[in-house]
Protein backbone atom coordinates (compact mmCIF):
# COMPACT_ATOMS: atom_id res chain seq x y z
CA UNK A 1 0.00 0.00 0.00
CA UNK A 2 1.32 3.80 -0.81
CA UNK A 3 1.60 6.09 1.58
CA UNK A 4 -1.16 8.34 -0.11
CA UNK A 5 -3.46 4.99 -0.21
CA UNK A 6 -2.57 3.99 3.22
CA UNK A 7 -3.39 8.21 4.33
CA UNK A 8 -7.06 7.69 2.28
CA UNK A 9 -7.37 4.38 4.35
CA UNK A 10 -7.28 5.48 7.31
CA UNK A 11 -8.99 8.93 7.05
CA UNK A 12 -11.91 7.09 5.93
CA UNK A 13 -12.44 5.23 9.31
CA UNK A 14 -12.90 7.32 11.95
CA UNK A 15 -11.99 6.29 15.60
CA UNK A 16 -11.43 7.35 19.01
CA UNK A 17 -10.75 5.45 22.38
CA UNK A 18 -11.10 5.67 25.41
CA UNK A 19 -8.54 8.56 26.94
CA UNK A 20 -5.85 7.23 29.22
CA UNK A 21 -5.70 9.21 32.96
CA UNK A 22 -2.23 9.40 34.48
CA UNK A 23 -1.32 11.14 37.53
CA UNK A 24 1.92 13.70 37.37
CA UNK A 25 2.98 15.96 40.21
CA UNK A 26 1.16 19.47 38.27
CA UNK A 27 -2.42 17.42 38.26
CA UNK A 28 -3.78 15.29 35.67
CA UNK A 29 -2.92 14.37 32.23
CA UNK A 30 -5.62 12.96 29.39
CA UNK A 31 -4.08 11.42 26.80
CA UNK A 32 -6.84 10.47 24.13
CA UNK A 33 -5.79 8.26 21.68
CA UNK A 34 -7.65 9.25 18.52
CA UNK A 35 -6.30 6.92 15.37
CA UNK A 36 -3.05 5.42 13.73
CA UNK A 37 -0.47 8.12 14.96
CA UNK A 38 -3.04 10.61 16.30
CA UNK A 39 -3.39 11.94 19.91
CA UNK A 40 -4.69 14.05 22.34
CA UNK A 41 -3.67 15.25 25.46
CA UNK A 42 -5.50 17.67 27.97
CA UNK A 43 -3.11 18.73 31.00
CA UNK A 44 -3.36 22.09 33.04
CA UNK A 45 -6.26 23.85 30.71
CA UNK A 46 -4.73 23.07 27.82
CA UNK A 47 -5.15 20.61 24.67
CA UNK A 48 -2.06 19.61 22.96
CA UNK A 49 -2.41 17.25 19.50
CA UNK A 50 0.44 15.30 18.57
CA UNK A 51 0.19 14.47 14.65
CA UNK A 52 -3.41 15.07 13.93
CA UNK A 53 -3.70 13.90 10.64
CA UNK A 54 -6.29 10.54 10.75
CA UNK A 55 -9.60 9.53 12.55
CA UNK A 56 -12.69 12.25 13.22
CA UNK A 57 -12.30 15.71 15.23
CA UNK A 58 -16.03 16.38 15.40
CA UNK A 59 -16.27 17.61 19.00
CA UNK A 60 -13.00 18.05 19.73
CA UNK A 61 -11.25 20.97 21.33
CA UNK A 62 -9.23 23.48 18.80
CA UNK A 63 -5.45 23.17 19.69
CA UNK A 64 -3.35 25.24 21.93
CA UNK A 65 -0.36 23.33 20.95
CA UNK A 66 0.72 21.07 17.93
CA UNK A 67 3.65 18.80 17.34
CA UNK A 68 4.17 17.46 13.99
CA UNK A 69 6.97 14.50 13.35
CA UNK A 70 6.95 14.72 9.78
CA UNK A 71 6.11 14.86 6.21
CA UNK A 72 3.84 12.27 5.81
CA UNK A 73 0.24 12.70 4.91
CA UNK A 74 -0.13 10.11 7.76
CA UNK A 75 1.01 12.32 10.00
CA UNK A 76 0.27 15.78 8.35
CA UNK A 77 -2.86 16.79 7.10
CA UNK A 78 -3.54 20.77 6.09
CA UNK A 79 -7.43 20.24 6.32
CA UNK A 80 -7.10 18.84 9.76
CA UNK A 81 -4.80 21.29 11.16
CA UNK A 82 -7.00 24.38 9.76
CA UNK A 83 -9.84 22.81 11.32
CA UNK A 84 -8.03 22.60 14.88
CA UNK A 85 -5.90 25.82 14.72
CA UNK A 86 -7.19 28.87 16.72
CA UNK A 87 -6.04 32.38 17.48
CA UNK A 88 -2.34 31.84 18.91
CA UNK A 89 -2.36 27.92 18.23
CA UNK A 90 1.75 26.89 18.81
CA UNK A 91 2.44 24.16 15.86
CA UNK A 92 6.30 22.87 16.95
CA UNK A 93 7.85 21.15 13.81
CA UNK A 94 11.10 19.97 12.18
CA UNK A 95 12.39 22.18 9.35
CA UNK A 96 11.05 19.53 6.32
CA UNK A 97 7.54 20.26 8.21
CA UNK A 98 7.92 23.64 9.02
CA UNK A 99 8.72 24.41 5.16
CA UNK A 100 4.99 23.60 4.67
CA UNK A 101 2.75 24.60 7.73
CA UNK A 102 2.72 28.72 8.01
CA UNK A 103 4.12 30.04 11.22
CA UNK A 104 5.27 27.00 12.37
CA UNK A 105 8.18 27.12 14.96
CA UNK A 106 11.32 24.94 13.69
CA UNK A 107 12.85 22.28 16.13
CA UNK A 108 15.54 20.11 15.28
CA UNK A 109 17.05 16.69 16.45
CA UNK A 110 18.30 17.24 20.44
CA UNK A 111 16.64 20.80 20.84
CA UNK A 112 14.24 21.63 24.07
CA UNK A 113 11.44 24.41 23.86
CA UNK A 114 8.90 25.21 26.46
CA UNK A 115 5.45 25.70 25.42
CA UNK A 116 2.65 26.69 27.96
CA UNK A 117 3.30 23.66 30.78
CA UNK A 118 5.11 20.83 28.41
CA UNK A 119 8.63 21.09 27.77
CA UNK A 120 9.17 19.50 24.91
CA UNK A 121 12.41 17.76 23.35
CA UNK A 122 12.74 16.81 19.87
CA UNK A 123 14.35 13.58 19.52
CA UNK A 124 15.51 11.42 16.45
CA UNK A 125 13.70 8.91 14.15
CA UNK A 126 14.18 7.39 11.20
CA UNK A 127 15.44 4.34 8.74
CA UNK A 128 18.20 2.27 9.42
CA UNK A 129 17.48 -0.08 6.37
CA UNK A 130 14.15 0.11 4.75
CA UNK A 131 13.23 2.27 1.69
CA UNK A 132 11.28 2.41 -0.98
CA UNK A 133 14.36 1.27 -3.54
CA UNK A 134 18.02 0.40 -2.89
CA UNK A 135 19.80 3.56 -1.95
CA UNK A 136 17.06 5.36 -0.75
CA UNK A 137 15.30 4.91 3.04
CA UNK A 138 11.47 6.10 4.22
CA UNK A 139 12.53 8.11 6.65
CA UNK A 140 16.08 10.01 6.48
CA UNK A 141 17.70 10.94 9.74
CA UNK A 142 17.30 14.17 10.49
CA UNK A 143 13.70 15.29 8.54
CA UNK A 144 11.51 14.44 11.03
CA UNK A 145 11.24 14.51 15.47
CA UNK A 146 10.19 11.82 17.62
CA UNK A 147 9.70 14.05 20.87
CA UNK A 148 9.56 13.62 24.65
CA UNK A 149 6.74 15.66 26.27
CA UNK A 150 7.12 16.48 30.30
CA UNK A 151 4.49 17.55 32.27
CA UNK A 152 4.48 17.61 36.19
CA UNK A 153 7.49 15.65 36.46
CA UNK A 154 6.63 12.46 34.04
CA UNK A 155 8.23 11.99 30.49
CA UNK A 156 5.76 10.64 27.63
CA UNK A 157 8.01 9.26 24.62
CA UNK A 158 6.23 9.67 20.96
CA UNK A 159 8.36 7.88 18.63
CA UNK A 160 6.95 8.81 15.12
CA UNK A 161 8.19 6.97 12.48
CA UNK A 162 11.43 5.37 12.90
CA UNK A 163 13.14 1.84 13.07
CA UNK A 164 15.26 0.92 16.65
CA UNK A 165 17.77 3.15 16.14
CA UNK A 166 20.84 3.56 18.65
CA UNK A 167 19.28 6.85 19.81
CA UNK A 168 15.60 5.38 20.85
CA UNK A 169 17.42 2.23 22.69
CA UNK A 170 19.70 5.14 24.75
CA UNK A 171 16.51 6.49 26.27
CA UNK A 172 16.40 7.24 29.53
CA UNK A 173 13.69 7.83 32.50
CA UNK A 174 10.79 7.51 30.16
CA UNK A 175 7.43 6.94 31.73
CA UNK A 176 5.30 6.38 29.32
CA UNK A 177 6.50 5.41 25.61
CA UNK A 178 4.27 5.06 22.56
CA UNK A 179 5.94 3.10 19.96
CA UNK A 180 5.72 2.65 16.37
CA UNK A 181 5.65 -0.59 14.40
CA UNK A 182 4.27 -1.42 10.58
CA UNK A 183 6.18 -2.84 8.03
CA UNK A 184 7.32 -1.91 5.49
CA UNK A 185 7.88 1.79 6.74
CA UNK A 186 9.17 1.55 10.22
CA UNK A 187 9.74 -2.01 12.00
CA UNK A 188 8.49 -5.36 12.95
CA UNK A 189 6.70 -5.86 16.54
CA UNK A 190 10.11 -8.14 17.72
CA UNK A 191 12.36 -5.19 16.88
CA UNK A 192 10.10 -2.50 18.70
CA UNK A 193 10.14 -4.70 21.77
CA UNK A 194 14.24 -4.83 21.60
CA UNK A 195 14.05 -1.12 21.63
CA UNK A 196 11.75 -1.07 24.33
CA UNK A 197 13.54 -3.19 26.27
CA UNK A 198 16.76 -1.46 26.05
CA UNK A 199 15.53 1.86 27.57
CA UNK A 200 12.80 0.42 29.22
CA UNK A 201 9.98 2.66 30.11
CA UNK A 202 7.39 2.02 32.78
CA UNK A 203 4.28 1.91 30.19
CA UNK A 204 4.68 1.26 26.87
CA UNK A 205 1.66 1.80 24.23
CA UNK A 206 2.29 0.31 20.56
CA UNK A 207 0.55 2.81 17.78
CA UNK A 208 1.06 3.34 14.43
CA UNK A 209 0.67 -0.27 14.31
CA UNK A 210 -1.63 -1.05 11.04
CA UNK A 211 -1.37 -4.81 10.27
CA UNK A 212 1.51 -4.85 12.96
CA UNK A 213 0.61 -8.67 15.51
CA UNK A 214 0.26 -6.41 19.34
CA UNK A 215 0.18 -10.04 20.49
CA UNK A 216 3.91 -10.60 19.01
CA UNK A 217 4.84 -7.12 21.10
CA UNK A 218 3.88 -8.27 24.24
CA UNK A 219 5.13 -11.58 23.94
CA UNK A 220 8.63 -9.84 23.34
CA UNK A 221 8.29 -8.08 26.45
CA UNK A 222 7.43 -10.92 28.69
CA UNK A 223 9.59 -10.67 31.74
CA UNK A 224 10.97 -7.55 30.65
CA UNK A 225 9.23 -5.77 33.60
CA UNK A 226 7.27 -2.57 31.13
CA UNK A 227 3.55 -2.95 31.46
CA UNK A 228 2.35 -3.53 28.18
CA UNK A 229 -1.10 -1.66 26.94
CA UNK A 230 -2.87 -2.37 24.21
CA UNK A 231 -5.06 0.26 22.67
CA UNK A 232 -7.73 -0.48 19.40
CA UNK A 233 -6.19 3.06 17.47
CA UNK A 234 -8.12 1.85 14.03
CA UNK A 235 -11.97 1.36 15.51
CA UNK A 236 -14.70 2.19 13.01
Amino acid sequence: MTRLALALTLTAAAACAAPETFTTSAGALQLTPIQHASLMIQAGGKVLYVDPAQGSYDGLPQADYILLTDIHGDHLSPGVLAKLKKAGTVTVAPKAVAATVAGAKVLSNGEKTTIGPFQVEAVPMYNLTRGPSAGQLYHDKGRGNGYIVTYGGKRFYFSGDTEAIPEMKALRNIDVAFVCMNLPYTMTPQEAAEAVRAFHPAIVYPYHYMGSDLNAFAKALDGSGVEVRLRNWYAN
